[in-house]
């Protein structure tokens, strides 16, 4: 397992959640919330918290809908991604499948005793700190970094003999 702080992030179309994770990526925690203003600013909040914590990457929630596919959400999460990693091009963004999150952040708060209210203003950090643990969990197992690198080369195949020949 790499040694580092990771930051987790579940982009949403009003707000932004980010977790963040011990340098041993063994555990990830609530850190901030982040308005979005349509100018870019919470790009550059996350860029600069990324900074000031010398995170190794950053682990942003990619929306598939249940079967798979990608929709407008998961289409702006991938888009604020890209924006992050032109923000930022030294420090490595990845996507992970976040399937489910926002609602068993949701579940779990419910069942804490938090009020709608409460729950609205935490719900975003708590979805990002199941992306991020989620990811920690993956890499652990594997040994290899979890999700698409954003802006990475797509691994090529080789072809087999009778593919090569006419």
């Amino acid at each position: 397992m790499r040694q580092g702080i990771r930051i987790g992030v579940d982009v949403g179309s009003v707000r932004v959640g980010v977790a963040v994770c011990d340098p041993g990526g063994a555990v990830a925690t609530p850190l901030d919330t982040l308005r979005r203003a349509g100018d870019e600013s919470d790009i550059q909040q996350l860029a600069d918290l990324a900074a000031e914590r010398s995170a190794i990457e950053v682990v942003v929630g990619l929306p598939l809908s249940l079967d798979g596919t990608e929709r407008a959400a998961a289409e702006a999460a991938r888009g604020w991604a890209k924006a992050l990693r032109r923000r930022a091009p030294r420090l490595p963004v990845r996507l992970i499948d976040e399937r489910m999150t926002t609602v068993d952040a949701h579940r779990a708060m419910r069942a804490s005793g938090l009020h709608e209210r409460q729950r609205r203003e935490v719900v975003d950090q708590q979805a990002a700190v199941l992306i991020l643990q989620a990811a920690l969990d993956a890499e652990r197992v594997s040994g290899q970094p979890a999700g698409e690198l954003v802006g990475g080369r797509k691994p090529r195949h080789s072809r087999t003999d009778s593919e090569r020949r006419p």
